[in-house]
């Protein structure tokens, strides 16, 4: 009897051993999934995605690319990012978390007063012939979500950004990146500035295998459908099918290239190298890599009406995401990756037709308005030029000149806000006392809080609806170079899309400073150290 209970006990502990064993195991398992941080993470940045297009277009869609996002990732359908900013700005505030008054990232040109010239934001280089080298993140004032991925690996993993546009690729890549490409507006070659060091193998066999500058005469964007499948076109826009070419003699071809859909198509070709190549996301490291791309109406196209080329530019985005994902799902496996694509704000439309059909419109001149303040204040204070220039809505005035004078700035903005208020054409005029009292615009708070102070001008101008701010010839409403500020509250859509992520939509407006540290709370990595919002609430 007494040897049965000893059976019995040795029995009633090696169950009791290999159930703990077993559970010490799960829970190890399970540490595992929980801890393992995903090992790709791939951003998207495209200018001037709309949530109504991709709705109205998603029939025609494939199964690999937006339709997939909204089936298995959260859809933000608008992400806000106040008045004012261009593409440049709006990529800067995603990768930031934080608003111009903060990264100091603006817009994608700013003006010098001591040399009365505008300059690309990030670009300190005085000669054009330089002018790649002079690109730099170090006039991105805060760090990125791209420098956070790759400092929370210390630096051991590979974080790449490739755009069309050098100032996309620089924000997208960061401080910190292993490098940031983009196509030469010269040359035609993928380039890079000074301050990165890395060339992948990638690029390299891109410009010299089958160099851009080589194809450039062949390459060509027409419709990648039937007319007759676009839909809500008015009947005569189906006669009529569109055709871009990319003539080497033109100087303006490689920029017109990267501003269309066959330019994301190379972008993206170089993209998925940089992924299938490279090995990124094969190692036990988080590696990144980050893309711009562009949705905007075509500023190179000679018609007022490009529905046709920016629904195009949509269904061909779609299939450019689509292979992203494919070159995602063929090396990590989405179960080890992170999706995120945000849009940005699309540019004001570069040509209208409004005196066709008697629409009030009419132009604005800066350079007519600002002989004609100068001379205004002349009258009152006496000879000399007290207003700099122009640009970007702001007028700037001459502060060596008033200081000179012994003349009260403030005073001298209200003199000449309360002059330009009459002339034609415009509606609103702001001083930048207004902005900073939070005293300007639809939403002050998001206007100051878009505006970077070093960089701003004294007085910041709107026009009326149907007017535009221009200097170009009468044929010329707006040159293509030519920013056109908008005072009206932008959003776009984004999508995530990563493991343990439900899929969800979120319909209510979110403000765009969530994204980067809602990324960074799925990468369980440290934020951008400028965001100021929390991650949003996805399960």
């Amino acid at each position: 009897m007494q040897s049965k209970n000893h059976i019995v006990i040795r029995i009633a502990s090696v169950l009791v051993a290999s159930m703990a064993m077993i559970s010490a195991g799960a829970a190890t398992l399970q540490s595992q999934a929980v801890g393992q941080r995903p090992s790709l993470v791939v951003g998207i940045v495209v200018e001037g995605l709309d949530e109504e297009y991709v709705k109205l277009l998603r029939d025609h869609f494939g199964d690999g690319g937006f339709n997939r996002l909204m089936r298995d990732g959260v859809t933000i359908e608008n992400i806000d990012y106040g008045p004012g900013l261009d593409a440049t700005a709006a990529a800067a505030l995603v990768m930031t978390g934080a608003s111009p008054s903060v990264n100091g990232v603006p817009a994608s040109t700013v003006y010098d007063v001591v040399t009365r010239t505008e300059h690309p934001v990030l670009n300190t280089s005085t000669t054009t012939t330089s002018m790649s080298k002079g690109y730099t993140p170090a006039l991105l004032l805060v760090s990125t979500l791209a420098d956070e991925v790759r400092i929370t690996e210390d630096g051991l993993n590979q974080v790449h950004s490739i755009a069309a546009d050098p100032q996309m690729a620089i924000v997208l890549g960061g401080h910190a990146a292993s490098s940031a490409f983009w196509i030469d507006d010269v040359t035609g070659k993928w380039t890079t500035s000074s301050y990165y060091r890395d060339t992948p193998t990638v690029i390299s066999r891109h410009n010299f295998a089958k160099p851009l500058s080589l194809r450039i005469d062949t390459v060509a964007w027409a419709p990648s459908m039937d007319l007759s499948r676009y839909p809500d076109l008015p009947e005569h826009k189906k006669l009529y099918p569109f055709r871009y070419t990319f003539p080497k003699r033109d100087p303006q071809s490689f920029k017109a290239f990267g501003a269309s859909a066959v330019g994301n198509r190379e972008v993206t070709d170089v993209a998925v190298d940089y992924i299938t190549e490279l090995g990124l996301g094969t190692r036990n490291v988080t590696d990144m890599v980050n893309i711009g791309l562009t949705v905007a109406p075509y500023k190179y196209g000679s018609q007022t009406d490009n529905r046709i080329e920016t629904m195009d530019a949509y269904l061909r985005l779609d299939s450019d995401i689509a292979r992203i994902m494919k070159a995602v799902d063929s090396t990590t496996g989405m179960d080890h990756a992170v999706v995120f694509i945000a849009g940005t704000p699309a540019p004001a439309a570069r040509k209208r037709d409004d005196e066709k059909w008697r629409i009030p419109t009419g132009r604005f001149s800066p350079r007519m308005a600002t002989s004609l303040l100068n001379m205004y204040l002349m009258a009152i204070h006496g000879n000399g030029e007290y207003v700099s220039g122009f640009h970007n809505g702001y007028f700037y005035l001459n502060h060596n000149l008033i200081k000179e004078r012994g003349l009260d700035a403030a005073s001298l903005r209200k003199q000449s806000a309360d002059f330009l208020l009459r002339m034609s054409g415009v509606s609103r005029v702001f001083t930048i006392d207004d902005i900073v009292a939070r005293d300007a615009g639809d939403d002050p708070v998001a206007l100051r809080r878009n505006t970077y102070f070093p960089q701003a001008g004294d007085l910041l101008v709107a026009v009326n609806p149907g007017w535009v701010i221009t200097d170009s010839p009468e044929d010329e409403v707006l040159a293509p170079d030519v920013t056109a500020v908008s005072f009206a509250s932008t959003m776009s859509p984004a999508w995530i899309l990563a493991p343990q992520v439900e899929a969800t939509t979120i319909g209510e407006v979110v403000d765009a400073r969530s994204i980067a540290p809602t990324v960074s709370r799925i990468l369980r990595i440290r934020s951008p150290n400028a965001t100021s919002l929390p991650p949003l609430r996805i399960k």
